[in-house]
């Protein structure tokens, strides 16, 4: 989270970009499993439930989930402040516009070696 601002979650690969950035990470925590991202099933309703009012709370994160958040920004920030400018490029903003594809882009280092 203290990287890029992203809280520590399963995210799509269609909002990845893949870059050719290496960062060695020490060994990140055995509680970080695919299990640890499974949603909880939302329940279902039936008819007579259908137009009672909403009465559940909001999910709240666990202090488990919040420990593990610190956990890995620790191992992870001290990795990415060692990769030059890494950490500037994480918590910029990036969009692509219609008709741009993320593989056709060029670094600035790239164009300026060819």
């Amino acid at each position: 989270y203290k990287a890029n601002g992203v809280p520590l979650r399963r995210v799509d690969q269609s909002y990845v970009i893949a870059t050719s950035t290496r960062v060695e990470l020490p060994a990140l925590p055995d509680t970080l499993t695919d299990a640890m991202f499974k949603r909880k099933p939302k329940p279902t309703k039936n008819e007579k439930d259908m137009f009672v009012e909403n009465t559940t709370e909001e999910p709240k994160i666990s202090a488990e989930k919040v420990a593990l958040q610190k956990e890995v920004d620790a191992l992870v920030v001290p990795a990415v402040k060692k990769v030059d400018m890494l950490q500037s490029y994480l918590r910029s903003r990036f969009t692509l516009k219609k008709g741009q594809f993320p593989h056709e882009k060029k670094n600035k280092e790239d164009s300026n070696n060819s």
